[in-house]
């Protein structure tokens, strides 16, 4: 007897959102815009808002408009550079020239954290503001562009889940005939909405007169939230579970650093306050 398993229909929805002859309009490249304009925005709210810093903040709304390019650069070369070294660096390896074809996909968030590192290092040290406050501005609108970076791989039907049967699994146009998890949706909601509240919450509760106290909390949500998506998304063909272990897979290897750096800026920035206060 054949059992047919109940499925959400994929919305196939165009990759290219417009086309004019050879140029054309990726849903996965407007993300990217949208995700930094929305996050530059936001951005200069929280800078804007002396309550939120108990007084002025130690960076002016000019030096983040400034910033933006910085950001934006190291969120692209971070991310492609990362992920042409921990995901297909055999591949790369073979046929370099496609380590530049960025509109045919792959980006490394984990990669794109380094890269942000180092932009964020770099601008503060020559502006000379407090790196930590910059980075802290930064994690606070991340959430919005991993929210738009994960919609549009649902769009573009890539990074599919793993082989269900919940009522709301889908098929995938290339992941097979069977129905998986949409595992991109799962980490747009923990990645990108809960993850924004809670730093939002955070951030109104006087966590930037901390420095390092948003950053902290934003590398390990990510952790977690990441962690927790990997065991229903797919791993990526070229690697598989890592060591034949048939559970842990690059994503969550990469969050390991990620959470252990972000709880020892945690520690870090609640050590210096309470030392502020006994002072």
């Amino acid at each position: 007897m054949l059992v047919v398993l109940p499925v959400i229909p994929y919305p196939a929805i165009n990759p290219i959102l417009i086309s004019i002859g050879p140029f054309a309009v990726r849903w996965y490249a407007l993300a990217y815009i949208v995700g930094i304009i929305a996050g530059w925005f936001y951005a200069r709210a929280l800078i804007a808002s002396e309550r939120l810093w108990g007084g002025q903040a130690p960076l002016t709304l000019l030096d983040f408009d400034d910033f933006v390019i910085w950001i934006t650069l190291g969120i692209i070369l971070g991310g492609r550079i990362g992920y042409v070294l921990f995901y297909n660096l055999p591949l790369f390896a073979a046929h370099p020239i496609q380590i530049f074809e960025l509109w045919t996909g792959g980006m490394s968030f984990h990669g794109g954290v380094i890269g942000c590192a180092l932009a964020i290092v770099l601008f503060a040290w020559r502006r000379r503001i407090a790196v930590l406050s910059l980075a802290d501005v930064t994690a606070g609108v991340a959430p919005i562009g991993l929210f738009l970076g994960r919609l549009a791989n649902f769009i573009n039907g890539e990074l599919w889940g793993r082989p269900t049967d919940v009522p709301w699994a889908m098929i995938f146009p290339t992941g097979g005939p069977m129905p998986r998890h949409p595992s991109q949706l799962y980490e747009a909601t923990l990645e990108g909405v809960v993850l924004f509240i809670v730093l939002a919450i955070l951030m109104r509760a006087g966590a930037l007169k901390r420095p390092g106290l948003v950053t902290g909390a934003f590398l390990v949500g990510y952790g977690i939230a990441r962690t927790a998506c990997e065991f229903f998304r797919e791993p990526d063909v070229q690697l598989g579970f890592l060591w034949g272990s048939g559970w842990l897979t690059m994503g969550m290897l990469l969050c390991i650093p990620l959470i252990l750096t972000g709880l020892a800026i945690l520690a870090y920035a609640l050590r210096r306050d309470t030392a502020a206060k006994r002072g």
